[in-house]
């Protein structure tokens, strides 16, 4: 309970009054020390960014793009389109390109042959087979080119802002790109979304044509609560993963790509999973109502309002590292009235270090009608004096 007290007026005392572009920037500071060119930990919960580095870097997506196909088929199968016993035609083009003679990961599937709905999710998931992605992709679109299209609709609706989709199957297109907090987001997304299909994260294999293969996931064989995702390679971008795990209530996600070999993939992902674990606890911030702080009104009958979240703040904050904590109310400012009680006029950001760990929409707590005359001349004077700053 004092810790709990003490970290929230020391949170309180970090959190400052601005507004969009006046923040200019943190000491650049790491928590965390890893090879990977590109790194991302993000409690699933609360989306709590616990580390991140380089993590808006565009890079090659590879097989992690198929993550984004299976978006596409779970989000038909929830909503009814599609069900997991339709059947697919296994094209030419698929079984040339996609196929055991194209020399990439493959579900061997047959020529002209149909295949349930459910085992395509399976060579995708289980065996990351590019003639499944392709199968997939003709029958619900009628070409890759069409499906990606379907993609990058379905990336825009989740805000993955920094990603674009040319193909199924995640093979080198320079027109093709990811980003680890995308990848990130994306996994977050199918995890709470799609429970029922996500489980075919954690099958350890999956046999199809009398072939069997095992997961290329590394994270399942260890013994630290992991369930998924996937793996990928690109000669451009080295050895990549995103991968999850569950400890008790929490569930952590890393992204890491950049990667020297598949054994420096593995040991990385799962030393930055117990270090999350490890070094961070969840504290509740303010209470579910809780007066936060405040913001700026111009000519209003008072000169600001108080904002608050709804319902408690929380997030998960580094055990050691205190002073890498740094919070801001941010809003486009100052406010102009009327201002309604319960409406969205602010933000509380978090920073860890030099990484943006937290946002959480602020709303007003009382309502604030337009001031007289003198109020509204005692503001422009103070516009005019000090710039509201």
């Amino acid at each position: 309970m004092i810790l709990h007290s003490l970290m929230r007026i020391i949170l309180t005392c970090l959190v400052l009054f601005s507004w969009v572009g006046l923040f200019t920037g943190l000491a650049n500071a790491q928590l965390y020390q890893t090879p990977a060119k590109q790194a991302l930990l993000l409690d699933a919960d609360t989306g709590t960014v616990l580390f991140g580095k380089d993590a808006d870097t565009r890079i090659p997506p590879a097989s992690l793009a198929k993550l984004m196909t299976m978006e596409v088929v779970f989000h038909q199968l929830k909503n009814g389109k599609l069900t997991l016993e339709d059947k697919f035609f296994v094209s030419e083009n698929a079984w040339r390109t996609g196929g055991a003679n194209s020399g990439g990961s493959t579900m061997f599937a047959k020529l002209n042959s149909e295949i349930r709905l459910e085992d395509l999710i399976k060579g995708v998931i289980v065996q990351s087979a590019n003639d499944g992605c392709i199968i997939i992709a003709e029958g619900l679109a009628g070409s890759e080119a069409a499906f990606a299209g379907l993609m990058n609709e379905r990336a825009r609706a989740l805000g993955l802002s920094g990603s674009y989709f040319t193909n199924s199957t995640g093979l080198p297109d320079e027109n093709q790109y990811v980003s680890i907090r995308d990848l990130a987001k994306l996994a977050q997304h199918m995890i709470s979304e799609y429970p029922q299909y996500y489980k075919y994260y954690n099958e350890p294999g999956f046999e199809w044509n009398k072939i069997f293969q095992r997961n290329r996931n590394p994270l399942l064989k260890m013994d630290i609560g992991a369930d998924g995702m996937k793996t990928g390679f690109t000669e451009a971008s080295g050895y990549a993963i995103v991968g999850t795990a569950k400890r008790g209530s929490q569930r952590l996600i890393t992204v890491l790509s950049g990667m020297t070999s598949k054994r420096q993939r593995a040991e990385e992902s799962r030393k930055i999973l117990d270090w999350g674990f490890r070094a961070f606890e969840k504290l509740s911030l303010f209470e579910d109502g809780e007066i936060i702080g405040q913001a700026n009104v111009y000519g209003g009958v008072t000169s600001g309002v108080n904002v608050t979240g709804k319902g408690p703040v929380e997030m998960y904050l580094p055990i050691g590292n205190r002073d890498k904590l740094k919070a801001r109310i941010v809003y486009e400012g100052p406010l102009l009235p009327p201002v309604e009680a319960g409406s969205r006029v602010a933000t509380l950001k978090v920073w860890i270090g030099d990484e943006l760990s937290q946002e959480t929409p602020l709303y007003a707590a009382e309502t604030v009608e337009k001031g007289g005359l003198q109020r509204q001349a005692v503001d422009a004077l103070k516009e005019l004096l000090f710039g509201w700053l």
